[in-house]
């Protein structure tokens, strides 16, 4: 899990029309995702809809994936609350489910001073056994995870990495200087996967990856191998593509194209809803410019 590098897919929920969890569905996704050289799976994070999901379908998705992908790649259990107590209480039954790592994000909502901030991260890093990947996504939560915090969490043993979402380069490149093999450094957005890791990153954690997990792979893939340019293109490539599965608030994006290319995402939960027929149509043409519909 230390030396996890690649494409990890932000795994989508799919649903029945009825709301409920497609388990069924699920495991074809999984299968897919392992068939077309996805490198590691995310369940449970913010694409996942985890915040309209109740604790029991939280563990019932999370063991299901975790037993269906069997060990063949690493499964990452997004386990964060702006709870601290509860982040603690669902990150051990997540490593008791096998996780093989976890992603905490920072306090939304409530945010924290600094202080708290730290102690948030550190007491599950101090109570667990596997890797948690720190998550910054101020666009999401209202407040950043600080220079400062990352440094002080960096070399704790149970600190394996973070999840770069701020969009933020320069905040990136302060961050890159912890980089290590014990210290990973992921996009956590799909438009600058090849800046990001310019700057150092290992790989991407992804929404893109959802319907193109080939295209997603190879593009680090590339990069790893330092064949740069051919990773280059294939970001330019996809670019319009990867922008516009954020014209409207993730997840609804990806799982309208997901269903525009047969891959069952199903229906999304409320306060998500379907896309305005604009946004649509401007997905579905960017689609077919790639040859995917």
């Amino acid at each position: 899990m230390l030396q996890l590098q690649g494409s990890i897919v932000a795994l989508i929920t799919p649903f029945n029309p009825d709301g409920s969890v497609n388990f069924g569905q699920l495991a074809e996704l999984v299968e897919f995702h392992i068939a077309n050289k996805t490198d590691g799976v995310v369940v449970l994070g913010t694409t996942g809809e985890s915040a309209t999901m109740t604790d029991e379908e939280d563990d019932q998705v999370c063991q299901f994936v975790i037993d269906k992908v069997n060990k063949r790649i690493p499964v990452i259990a997004g386990s964060g609350s702006n709870c601290t107590r509860s982040m603690l209480e669902k990150s051990l039954r997540f490593q008791s489910m096998g996780a093989d790592g976890l992603l905490v994000i920072s306090p939304y909502y409530n945010k924290a001073n600094e202080e708290g901030m730290y102690r948030h991260f550190a007491t599950v890093a101090d109570a667990v056994n596997i890797p948690c990947i720190l998550y910054n996504v101020p666009g999401r939560t209202g407040c950043a995870i600080s220079e400062n915090v990352v440094k002080r969490l960096y070399t704790h043993e149970n600190v394996g990495g973070i999840k770069e979402a701020s969009g933020n380069l320069g905040y990136a490149a302060q961050i890159a200087r912890y980089v290590s093999d014990d210290f990973r450094m992921y996009s956590g957005n799909d438009d600058v996967i090849v800046p990001m890791m310019a700057l150092g990153a290992s790989g991407v954690i992804s929404v893109f990856a959802n319907a193109f997990p080939r295209e997603s792979h190879d593009i680090v893939a590339n990069f790893l191998a330092g064949d740069l340019e051919k990773s280059r293109k294939a970001q330019l490539k996809y670019l319009e593509v990867i922008n516009d599965l954020f014209i409207e608030v993730n997840p609804i994006p990806i799982k309208a194209a997901m269903n525009m290319m047969g891959l069952g995402a199903g229906a999304l939960r409320l306060p998500l809803y379907e896309m305005s027929e604009g946004a649509r149509a401007k997905l579905e043409g960017a689609l077919r410019r790639v040859n995917a519909l």
